[in-house]
């Protein structure tokens, strides 16, 4: 049992670690959720997705990638082409304060849900992160611990995206003013762009 536990606070600590950073999936589920704007689906979308990624790199995918690498440079050309239009976006946002409270692209559920798919399922990084980092940490668990290891980081996931999405509204009155929304959209602006760059000359 003990074990067990060592395991699941392994793959908890393993998976913060690596996915408490400011990213273009991080930076679209603050926003939504300061935005109140479908926030549960957004969670939904970004915890499943994490899950999928992290059970495929524990079953092994991380090895099929290896030797794929066309795949990881096909979506890194497409990741980088809509974070280089959603960082575009968000300046031009930031430059037309009436825009700023309407969320251009993100009032509908469906456009939300597809904007979180795009930037959970397009980043090359979230491949190399979870699917071959994470498989390759939680196979050196053993056949049984890797699955322990596994859940850990599930659950990590689910308190990370949760306390993002959910948790974005607290910070609702040091964004009363249209200048401080403009101040936080040209951060993500910056912050997409600069990871477009780097996936572009990577």
């Amino acid at each position: 049992m003990t074990g067990v536990i060592d395991d699941c606070i392994s793959g908890l600590a393993t998976g913060l670690a690596l996915i408490v950073a400011i990213g273009a999936q991080n930076a679209f589920v603050l926003r939504q959720g300061l935005r109140r704007a479908h926030v549960g689906a957004i969670v939904a979308v970004c915890t499943l997705s994490d899950y999928a990624f992290i059970m495929a790199g524990v079953a092994g995918l991380g090895t099929v990638i290896r030797y794929a690498p066309w795949a990881l440079l096909a979506v890194r050309w497409l990741g980088a082409a809509f974070l280089t239009w959603y960082g575009l976006a968000s300046a031009w946002r930031a430059r037309h304060p009436d825009a700023l409270h309407a969320g251009v692209g993100v009032g509908r559920r469906g456009a939300a849900v597809g904007r979180t798919l795009a930037l959970t399922w397009l980043n090359p990084h979230v491949y190399l992160d979870t699917v071959l980092v994470l498989g390759s940490i939680a196979n050196a668990h053993g056949p049984s611990g890797r699955w322990w290891f596994a859940v850990g980081c599930c659950v990590a996931s689910t308190i990370w995206f949760a306390g993002l999405g959910f948790g974005a509204r607290l910070l609702g009155p040091l964004l009363a003013r249209p200048r401080s929304w403009q101040v936080l959209d040209l951060l993500i602006a910056a912050t997409m762009l600069a990871i477009a760059a780097g996936l572009a000359l990577g």
